[in-house]
């Protein structure tokens, strides 16, 4: 009995060894072919421009062609489910936001993929503001304006949101508000700020790339941001604190992340790789200038971040009276 222990041990370590010396033997020759950034929101979102940004500075650094894939709808679930089936090899990366791996989880009672068990952490890669836009016809040119208005008109005002932030963001606002605003989903916020612009509806929160350049041309009105302070992005908008709904600030982020069980080494090289393109003049240029304040972790930072944002996002949820679907 003790020899076909020690058989049955000895075998175990045996394949520990060969699955080491396998895993190691990858990442000599990581990366020998383009890479795939998976992103769950549409072209022209800033998730999407992030990914872009960082995308050719990844590429010059590892040698190989960074190919940006979209594939949005559900607030991300189907591009996390994608990412979360396959090959562990370092050549799929999803370039992601708080929707997937915090938010997703307060709004769905239940979703296809595990944020924590199906992913490998890499690096946080920047945070951003929302801005609060309406459509020009909306009769208020501030927030207690808005708020006034959509009191003495329950349910005629309609928000869109394409990302479990931008829901969120106007959930809190109908809370603190006291305010009755209905709710139509979208795939991605570029195409809500389409109908917002349209006049299918009527306001919507989405990162200030998405909303303000729309604004600042008179198409839109921009109301206020969602950050507890004015944003340095936005300097002109009020905060909605400042506005007068106090208690009020949220702020969304991106990460990347690899499908769970993707070699150490190869999580390594990643992390390395965003880390200095995060640290790069150019790069940082281009991301404050589409609304996102460029930040970077290591793996372990940000599995510890995942579990308390999922928390403050739970408890953002549950404040706003929002019930799981």
């Amino acid at each position: 009995m003790k020899t076909n222990l020690h058989r049955r041990v000895s075998i175990a370590a045996a394949l520990s060894l060969i699955l080491a010396g396998t895993a190691s033997a990858i990442a000599q020759t990581y990366p020998n072919h383009p890479i795939r950034f998976t992103v769950p929101f549409a072209s022209g979102s800033a998730t999407d421009t992030l990914a872009r940004v960082l995308g050719q500075n990844v590429a010059m650094q590892l040698g190989q062609p960074v190919v940006v894939e979209n594939v949005p709808g559900a607030n991300g679930q189907i591009a996390a489910a994608q990412v979360a089936r396959a090959a562990p090899d370092g050549y799929t990366v999803f370039i992601t936001s708080n929707s997937t791996h915090a938010s997703n989880q307060a709004l769905y009672k239940k979703l296809n993929y595990d944020p924590i068990k199906d992913f490998e952490p890499i690096s946080k890669l920047g945070t951003t503001t929302l801005a609060l836009v309406v459509n020009p016809s909306v009769p208020a040119n501030n927030v207690q304006e808005l708020i006034a208005y959509a009191k003495s008109n329950p349910g005629k005002l309609v928000f869109g949101a394409g990302s479990a932030s931008s829901r969120l963001a106007v959930e809190m606002l109908k809370s603190v508000g006291n305010v009755d605003i209905l709710y139509v989903p979208y795939r991605s916020n570029p195409q809500a700020v389409t109908d917002l612009l349209g006049g299918q509806i009527q306001l919507m929160f989405a990162d200030v790339t998405t909303t303000l350049p729309a604004a600042r041309a008179g198409s839109l009105r921009a109301l206020g941001v969602s950050s507890a302070e004015r944003s340095p992005l936005a300097p002109d908008l009020p905060s909605m604190q400042e506005a007068g709904l106090k208690g009020y600030e949220l702020t969304g982020w991106f990460a990347a992340f690899a499908p769970a069980k993707t070699p150490q080494e190869i999580i390594n090289i990643l992390n390395r790789a965003f880390v200095k393109a995060l640290a790069d003049k150019g790069v940082q240029e281009a991301l404050l200038k589409a609304g996102i304040e460029p930040t970077s972790s290591s793996p372990g930072e940000l599995a510890a971040f995942v579990i308390t944002e999922t928390k403050k996002w739970s408890d953002t949820a549950r404040a706003a009276g929002i019930e799981p679907e």
